[in-house]
């Protein structure tokens, strides 16, 4: 073995120790955050979205189709199951999904992807958004491309940016899973099966980002598609407020559209997604979504119609606050009842 001079072995020690020092934290993530584009969430979506999948309708084959090419994209993007799950899914029994009102439904199934965590593994990033929708009515088929096929894709893309970053060696802190629920659309049923099932403790989960429906706009913003509805971000943690917050501001600055998020409003849309279930169990919880349109649940809800720089720069957004919330020294305070 070749002698290394004194001098040069403490050089060598010193350049070794200060690139060990820079952390993920210190990172930039608008490198990753670009890898999000709209042409890679068009080509997702409408196959998501496309008349083969025949509206997705819980449990139905048009749904599982679906499913299975969410998950080829995982494996192609070299993003596993979870390590304790046997495969990327959760089954979601008949049984539970017509317990609270008979519908008939068959078994369905949650798809999970993670990423684990390099510092924090045992703290896990929930990202969410339901995959499933109201199949086909008096023979047309409901794509819902933006029910929720949006929220469907815009995960495929968040995931894949994080696994870029993860192969350069800045992979998040926290683990993060990314979960496709079913079941939204007859009563959040999914994510509730979810949250009376998980497979990582509640009390591990340090916050839920929801996405569903950020491929279009609505009346109140006919001039310009440059916002997001941001719901129950502060509804149990000041934390979670302002890391949304912030992130937009540094990084996506978009109009943060907060008029959903009264506690008054008729709408009740803080209830009426699958964030709702992981809230009520006291994690802090975010809702990203556009606003309904004159498509909401009709079969015209169709991939032609999505406004891909909208959509693309929501999931930007969407991404830059999970960086933070996966990257940061502590996880969100919950101060808030």
């Amino acid at each position: 073995m070749k002698k290394i001079p004194l001098l040069s072995l403490f050089a060598i020690l010193t350049i070794s120790c200060t690139s060990q020092k820079i952390s993920v934290s210190q990172v930039d993530p608008t490198k990753y955050m670009n890898t999000i584009t709209a042409d890679e969430l068009k080509t997702h979506l409408y196959i998501v979205a496309s008349d083969e999948m025949e509206g997705r309708e819980t449990g139905s084959a048009g749904q599982k189709k679906a499913g299975v090419y969410l998950i080829n994209q995982y494996k192609k993007d070299g993003i596993s199951f979870p390590a304790a799950a046997s495969d990327f899914y959760q089954k979601v029994p008949a049984a539970f999904l017509n317990a609270k009102r008979n519908e008939n439904l068959p078994d369905s199934e949650n798809i999970w992807a993670y990423i684990e965590g390099s510092e924090k593994p045992n703290e896990v990033l929930v990202i969410s958004a339901h995959y499933d929708h109201v199949g086909m009515k008096n023979g047309n088929i409901y794509n819902g491309a933006d029910d929720d096929g949006s929220g469907t894709v815009a995960l495929l893309e968040i995931a894949q940016a994080f696994q870029k970053a993860k192969k350069a060696g800045h992979g998040p802190k926290r683990s993060i899973l990314f979960l496709h629920v079913t079941g939204e659309e007859h009563g959040l049923h999914g994510s509730r099966y979810y949250s009376e099932n998980p497979l990582f403790p509640l009390a591990n989960t340090i916050a839920n980002i929801n996405i569903d429906m950020i491929g279009r706009r609505d009346v109140a913003h006919a001039d310009s598609n440059n916002y997001v509805y941001v719901i129950g971000a502060d509804r149990l943690s000041s934390d979670l407020d302002k890391i949304c917050a912030e992130a937009n501001a540094k990084y996506t600055k978009i109009n943060l559209d907060y008029k959903f998020n009264d506690p008054k409003d008729p709408n009740h849309f803080y209830e009426r997604s699958d964030h709702y279930n992981f809230a009520k169990n006291g994690i802090p919880s975010v809702f990203f979504f556009n606003g309904v349109h004159a498509d909401y649940h009709k079969h015209t809800d169709t991939p032609d119609k999505i406004e891909y720089d909208a959509l693309t720069k929501r999931t930007q957004f969407a991404f830059v606050t999970a960086w933070e919330l996966a990257n940061r020294d502590n996880r969100p305070v919950v101060d808030k009842k």
